[in-house]
Protein backbone atom coordinates (compact mmCIF):
# COMPACT_ATOMS: atom_id res chain seq x y z
CA UNK A 1 0.00 0.00 0.00
CA UNK A 2 1.25 3.47 -0.91
CA UNK A 3 3.09 5.08 2.02
CA UNK A 4 1.59 8.51 1.30
CA UNK A 5 -1.92 7.10 1.58
CA UNK A 6 -1.10 5.31 4.84
CA UNK A 7 0.22 8.56 6.28
CA UNK A 8 -2.90 10.42 5.10
CA UNK A 9 -5.10 7.74 6.65
CA UNK A 10 -3.34 8.14 10.00
CA UNK A 11 -3.65 11.93 9.81
CA UNK A 12 -7.36 11.61 9.01
CA UNK A 13 -7.96 9.31 11.96
CA UNK A 14 -6.29 11.81 14.26
CA UNK A 15 -8.42 14.61 12.81
CA UNK A 16 -11.57 12.52 13.23
CA UNK A 17 -10.72 11.85 16.87
CA UNK A 18 -9.99 15.53 17.51
CA UNK A 19 -13.21 16.62 15.79
CA UNK A 20 -15.40 14.34 17.90
CA UNK A 21 -13.61 15.30 21.10
CA UNK A 22 -13.87 19.05 20.51
CA UNK A 23 -17.55 18.81 19.57
CA UNK A 24 -18.46 16.45 22.46
CA UNK A 25 -20.03 14.07 19.97
CA UNK A 26 -20.39 10.32 20.46
CA UNK A 27 -20.51 7.56 17.81
CA UNK A 28 -16.73 7.28 17.71
CA UNK A 29 -16.89 3.49 17.49
CA UNK A 30 -19.12 3.53 14.41
CA UNK A 31 -16.87 6.08 12.72
CA UNK A 32 -13.65 4.21 13.39
CA UNK A 33 -15.08 0.92 12.13
CA UNK A 34 -15.53 2.42 8.64
CA UNK A 35 -12.89 5.16 8.24
CA UNK A 36 -10.40 2.75 6.59
CA UNK A 37 -12.97 1.81 3.97
CA UNK A 38 -14.23 5.34 3.34
CA UNK A 39 -10.74 6.66 2.76
CA UNK A 40 -9.85 3.85 0.36
CA UNK A 41 -13.13 4.18 -1.53
CA UNK A 42 -12.86 7.93 -2.06
CA UNK A 43 -9.12 8.11 -2.73
CA UNK A 44 -8.40 4.93 -4.69
CA UNK A 45 -11.63 3.44 -6.03
CA UNK A 46 -14.29 6.00 -6.94
CA UNK A 47 -14.19 7.96 -10.19
CA UNK A 48 -15.54 11.48 -10.72
CA UNK A 49 -18.87 10.27 -12.09
CA UNK A 50 -19.47 7.76 -9.26
CA UNK A 51 -21.85 8.44 -6.38
CA UNK A 52 -21.76 7.50 -2.69
CA UNK A 53 -24.52 7.25 -0.08
CA UNK A 54 -23.78 6.99 3.63
CA UNK A 55 -26.73 4.96 4.87
CA UNK A 56 -25.25 4.65 8.39
CA UNK A 57 -25.63 8.37 8.97
CA UNK A 58 -24.18 8.27 12.47
CA UNK A 59 -20.77 7.86 10.81
CA UNK A 60 -21.02 11.31 9.24
CA UNK A 61 -17.81 12.39 10.97
CA UNK A 62 -15.76 9.80 9.09
CA UNK A 63 -17.25 10.98 5.79
CA UNK A 64 -16.63 14.65 6.57
CA UNK A 65 -12.99 13.91 7.40
CA UNK A 66 -12.63 11.85 4.22
CA UNK A 67 -13.94 14.79 2.17
CA UNK A 68 -11.57 17.05 4.12
CA UNK A 69 -8.65 14.77 3.20
CA UNK A 70 -9.62 15.22 -0.46
CA UNK A 71 -9.62 19.00 -0.11
CA UNK A 72 -13.39 19.20 -0.56
CA UNK A 73 -13.97 20.52 2.97
CA UNK A 74 -11.93 23.02 4.95
CA UNK A 75 -10.59 22.65 8.46
CA UNK A 76 -12.88 25.53 9.43
CA UNK A 77 -15.82 23.41 8.26
CA UNK A 78 -14.82 20.56 10.54
CA UNK A 79 -14.58 22.93 13.50
CA UNK A 80 -18.35 23.53 13.22
CA UNK A 81 -19.11 19.78 13.38
CA UNK A 82 -22.19 19.01 15.49
CA UNK A 83 -22.52 22.66 16.58
CA UNK A 84 -25.56 24.94 16.39
CA UNK A 85 -26.39 26.19 12.87
CA UNK A 86 -23.74 23.98 11.29
CA UNK A 87 -23.90 22.48 7.80
CA UNK A 88 -22.06 19.45 9.27
CA UNK A 89 -24.32 17.83 11.88
CA UNK A 90 -23.74 14.48 13.57
CA UNK A 91 -25.98 12.89 10.92
CA UNK A 92 -25.48 14.26 7.39
CA UNK A 93 -27.88 16.79 5.89
CA UNK A 94 -27.91 16.48 2.13
CA UNK A 95 -28.84 19.93 0.94
CA UNK A 96 -25.67 22.00 1.32
CA UNK A 97 -22.74 19.74 0.37
CA UNK A 98 -22.52 18.38 -3.21
CA UNK A 99 -21.00 15.06 -2.09
CA UNK A 100 -23.89 14.41 0.34
CA UNK A 101 -26.83 13.49 -1.84
CA UNK A 102 -29.32 12.62 0.90
CA UNK A 103 -29.96 13.18 4.58
CA UNK A 104 -29.53 9.83 6.31
CA UNK A 105 -30.26 10.28 9.99
CA UNK A 106 -32.94 7.58 9.85
CA UNK A 107 -31.39 4.16 9.21
CA UNK A 108 -32.37 1.57 6.62
CA UNK A 109 -33.10 3.87 3.67
CA UNK A 110 -29.70 4.03 1.98
CA UNK A 111 -29.98 0.82 -0.10
CA UNK A 112 -33.27 1.96 -1.63
CA UNK A 113 -31.87 5.40 -2.47
CA UNK A 114 -28.79 3.79 -3.98
CA UNK A 115 -30.88 1.35 -6.01
CA UNK A 116 -32.83 4.27 -7.47
CA UNK A 117 -29.63 6.04 -8.49
CA UNK A 118 -28.26 2.82 -9.99
CA UNK A 119 -31.41 2.21 -12.01
CA UNK A 120 -31.35 5.80 -13.27
CA UNK A 121 -27.71 5.47 -14.30
CA UNK A 122 -28.49 2.22 -16.10
CA UNK A 123 -31.34 3.81 -18.09
CA UNK A 124 -29.05 6.72 -19.01
CA UNK A 125 -26.36 4.24 -20.09
CA UNK A 126 -24.00 5.98 -17.71
CA UNK A 127 -20.74 4.44 -16.50
CA UNK A 128 -21.44 5.78 -13.02
CA UNK A 129 -20.99 3.32 -10.17
CA UNK A 130 -23.16 3.70 -7.06
CA UNK A 131 -21.80 2.86 -3.61
CA UNK A 132 -23.79 2.64 -0.39
CA UNK A 133 -22.35 2.02 3.09
CA UNK A 134 -24.68 0.44 5.66
CA UNK A 135 -24.37 -0.76 9.23
CA UNK A 136 -25.10 -4.41 9.99
CA UNK A 137 -27.91 -3.36 12.34
CA UNK A 138 -29.73 -1.76 9.41
CA UNK A 139 -30.20 -5.21 7.92
CA UNK A 140 -32.66 -5.96 10.70
CA UNK A 141 -35.01 -3.68 8.74
CA UNK A 142 -37.23 -4.87 5.92
CA UNK A 143 -36.48 -1.88 3.69
CA UNK A 144 -32.95 -3.16 3.09
CA UNK A 145 -34.21 -6.54 1.89
CA UNK A 146 -36.80 -4.89 -0.37
CA UNK A 147 -34.02 -2.82 -1.93
CA UNK A 148 -31.94 -5.97 -2.40
CA UNK A 149 -34.82 -7.77 -4.16
CA UNK A 150 -35.37 -4.74 -6.40
CA UNK A 151 -31.66 -4.49 -7.24
CA UNK A 152 -31.39 -8.16 -8.17
CA UNK A 153 -34.55 -8.03 -10.28
CA UNK A 154 -33.26 -5.04 -12.26
CA UNK A 155 -29.75 -6.53 -12.55
CA UNK A 156 -28.11 -3.46 -11.06
CA UNK A 157 -24.51 -4.56 -11.50
CA UNK A 158 -23.48 -0.89 -11.19
CA UNK A 159 -24.52 -0.95 -7.53
CA UNK A 160 -22.24 -1.94 -4.65
CA UNK A 161 -23.73 -2.12 -1.16
CA UNK A 162 -21.15 -2.29 1.61
CA UNK A 163 -22.13 -3.60 5.05
CA UNK A 164 -19.98 -2.58 8.01
CA UNK A 165 -20.44 -5.66 10.19
CA UNK A 166 -18.88 -4.59 13.48
CA UNK A 167 -21.32 -6.73 15.47
CA UNK A 168 -22.52 -4.00 17.83
CA UNK A 169 -25.41 -1.55 17.78
CA UNK A 170 -27.03 0.95 20.09
CA UNK A 171 -28.19 -1.44 22.84
CA UNK A 172 -25.83 -4.39 22.51
CA UNK A 173 -24.59 -7.10 20.17
CA UNK A 174 -26.50 -7.48 16.89
CA UNK A 175 -26.41 -11.24 17.46
CA UNK A 176 -28.37 -10.78 20.71
CA UNK A 177 -30.91 -8.27 19.35
CA UNK A 178 -31.68 -9.69 15.89
CA UNK A 179 -28.88 -11.88 14.61
CA UNK A 180 -27.09 -10.81 11.43
CA UNK A 181 -24.29 -13.34 11.72
CA UNK A 182 -25.31 -15.29 8.62
CA UNK A 183 -25.62 -12.32 6.26
CA UNK A 184 -23.50 -13.96 3.55
CA UNK A 185 -25.80 -16.91 2.94
CA UNK A 186 -28.96 -14.84 3.43
CA UNK A 187 -27.94 -12.27 0.84
CA UNK A 188 -26.62 -14.97 -1.52
CA UNK A 189 -30.07 -16.59 -1.43
CA UNK A 190 -31.41 -13.41 -3.09
CA UNK A 191 -29.00 -14.11 -5.98
CA UNK A 192 -26.73 -11.14 -5.33
CA UNK A 193 -22.95 -11.39 -5.56
CA UNK A 194 -21.46 -11.39 -2.05
CA UNK A 195 -17.90 -11.02 -0.80
CA UNK A 196 -16.78 -11.02 2.83
CA UNK A 197 -13.43 -9.44 3.67
CA UNK A 198 -11.41 -7.84 6.48
CA UNK A 199 -12.72 -4.28 6.57
CA UNK A 200 -9.47 -2.95 8.02
CA UNK A 201 -7.16 -4.59 5.49
CA UNK A 202 -6.41 -2.06 2.77
CA UNK A 203 -5.05 -4.65 0.33
CA UNK A 204 -8.10 -6.92 0.68
CA UNK A 205 -10.47 -4.00 0.16
CA UNK A 206 -8.71 -2.93 -3.04
CA UNK A 207 -8.70 -6.51 -4.39
CA UNK A 208 -12.42 -6.89 -3.73
CA UNK A 209 -13.21 -4.16 -6.27
CA UNK A 210 -11.17 -5.63 -9.10
CA UNK A 211 -13.99 -7.92 -10.20
CA UNK A 212 -17.67 -7.14 -10.54
CA UNK A 213 -20.65 -9.23 -11.50
CA UNK A 214 -21.87 -8.65 -15.06
CA UNK A 215 -25.54 -8.89 -14.06
CA UNK A 216 -25.89 -8.81 -10.27
CA UNK A 217 -25.62 -6.12 -7.60
CA UNK A 218 -22.42 -6.48 -5.60
CA UNK A 219 -22.58 -6.81 -1.82
CA UNK A 220 -19.40 -6.37 0.17
CA UNK A 221 -19.49 -7.41 3.83
CA UNK A 222 -16.73 -5.89 5.92
CA UNK A 223 -15.62 -7.71 9.05
CA UNK A 224 -14.79 -4.72 11.24
CA UNK A 225 -14.14 -3.77 14.85
CA UNK A 226 -16.20 -1.02 16.43
CA UNK A 227 -13.79 1.61 17.71
CA UNK A 228 -10.87 0.17 15.73
CA UNK A 229 -7.53 1.71 16.78
CA UNK A 230 -9.00 3.12 19.99
CA UNK A 231 -8.34 1.69 23.45
CA UNK A 232 -12.06 0.82 23.85
CA UNK A 233 -12.30 -1.05 20.54
CA UNK A 234 -14.91 -3.77 20.33
CA UNK A 235 -16.87 -2.38 23.30
CA UNK A 236 -20.47 -1.17 23.25
CA UNK A 237 -19.62 2.08 25.05
CA UNK A 238 -17.79 3.24 21.93
CA UNK A 239 -21.21 3.71 20.34
CA UNK A 240 -22.17 6.57 22.68
CA UNK A 241 -19.03 7.57 24.57
CA UNK A 242 -18.13 11.26 24.72
CA UNK A 243 -14.41 11.45 25.44
CA UNK A 244 -12.90 13.05 28.51
CA UNK A 245 -9.61 14.87 28.02
CA UNK A 246 -7.71 11.93 29.50
CA UNK A 247 -9.46 9.46 27.21
CA UNK A 248 -8.84 11.70 24.20
CA UNK A 249 -5.14 11.98 24.92
CA UNK A 250 -4.82 8.21 25.43
CA UNK A 251 -6.65 7.49 22.15
CA UNK A 252 -4.62 10.11 20.27
CA UNK A 253 -1.37 8.66 21.55
CA UNK A 254 -2.37 5.16 20.53
CA UNK A 255 -3.11 6.24 16.95
CA UNK A 256 -0.16 8.59 16.71
CA UNK A 257 2.11 5.93 18.23
CA UNK A 258 4.55 8.42 19.67
CA UNK A 259 2.72 9.70 22.75
CA UNK A 260 2.91 13.34 21.71
CA UNK A 261 0.02 15.70 20.96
Amino acid sequence: MDKNFINLLKLSKLRLLQMHYESSCGHLGSNFSCIDFLMLLHHLIMNTEDRFILSKGHSAGALYVTLWSLGKLKDSDLKTFNQDNTFFPGHPAGNKIPDLLFSTGSLGHGPSLAAGLALSAKHKKSDSQIYCLCSDGEWQEGSCWEALSFSVHHQLNNLTIIIDQNGLQCFGKTADIISCDDLTSRISSFDARVQRIDGHNCVEIIKSFRSRSSKKPNILILNTIKGKDLYFEGKIESHHLILSEEQYRAAYSRINDDGNL
